[in-house]
Protein backbone atom coordinates (compact mmCIF):
# COMPACT_ATOMS: atom_id res chain seq x y z
CA UNK A 1 0.00 0.00 0.00
CA UNK A 2 1.10 3.58 -0.58
CA UNK A 3 1.59 6.24 1.87
CA UNK A 4 0.54 9.75 0.87
CA UNK A 5 3.61 11.20 2.14
CA UNK A 6 6.10 9.30 0.30
CA UNK A 7 7.59 12.18 -1.45
CA UNK A 8 6.05 10.72 -4.89
CA UNK A 9 4.40 13.74 -7.05
CA UNK A 10 0.95 13.81 -6.96
CA UNK A 11 -0.85 14.54 -10.47
CA UNK A 12 -2.66 17.34 -11.22
CA UNK A 13 -6.40 17.65 -10.19
CA UNK A 14 -7.72 18.41 -13.98
CA UNK A 15 -12.21 17.64 -14.73
CA UNK A 16 -13.56 17.81 -18.33
CA UNK A 17 -16.96 19.18 -18.49
CA UNK A 18 -18.98 15.64 -18.77
CA UNK A 19 -16.21 13.21 -17.97
CA UNK A 20 -17.49 9.57 -16.05
CA UNK A 21 -17.63 9.95 -12.55
CA UNK A 22 -17.94 6.51 -11.66
CA UNK A 23 -14.33 5.38 -11.66
CA UNK A 24 -13.72 8.06 -8.96
CA UNK A 25 -13.09 7.59 -5.50
CA UNK A 26 -15.67 9.96 -2.60
CA UNK A 27 -11.51 11.75 -2.09
CA UNK A 28 -11.91 12.57 -6.16
CA UNK A 29 -14.81 13.55 -6.00
CA UNK A 30 -14.19 16.15 -3.07
CA UNK A 31 -10.85 17.58 -4.23
CA UNK A 32 -12.77 18.06 -8.13
CA UNK A 33 -15.89 19.73 -6.42
CA UNK A 34 -13.00 22.03 -4.52
CA UNK A 35 -11.28 22.77 -7.33
CA UNK A 36 -14.84 23.85 -9.45
CA UNK A 37 -15.77 25.84 -6.80
CA UNK A 38 -12.49 28.06 -6.80
CA UNK A 39 -13.13 27.84 -10.78
CA UNK A 40 -16.39 29.44 -9.96
CA UNK A 41 -15.33 32.18 -8.01
CA UNK A 42 -12.72 33.08 -9.65
CA UNK A 43 -14.82 33.17 -12.67
CA UNK A 44 -17.26 35.26 -10.73
CA UNK A 45 -14.98 37.83 -9.60
CA UNK A 46 -14.07 38.25 -13.06
CA UNK A 47 -17.69 38.60 -14.10
CA UNK A 48 -17.85 41.05 -11.29
CA UNK A 49 -14.72 43.27 -12.68
CA UNK A 50 -15.93 43.05 -16.34
CA UNK A 51 -19.62 44.43 -15.18
CA UNK A 52 -18.02 47.27 -12.96
CA UNK A 53 -15.63 48.70 -15.86
CA UNK A 54 -18.87 48.29 -18.32
CA UNK A 55 -20.34 50.24 -16.29
CA UNK A 56 -17.91 52.90 -15.23
CA UNK A 57 -17.74 53.20 -19.38
CA UNK A 58 -21.54 53.64 -18.87
CA UNK A 59 -21.23 56.93 -17.18
CA UNK A 60 -18.21 58.44 -19.37
CA UNK A 61 -20.40 58.23 -22.53
CA UNK A 62 -23.81 59.35 -21.09
CA UNK A 63 -22.36 63.09 -20.67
Amino acid sequence: MRDEDDGAPRRAIAHRVGEPLDALSVTDLAERIALLTTEIARLEAARAAKEAALKRADSLFRL
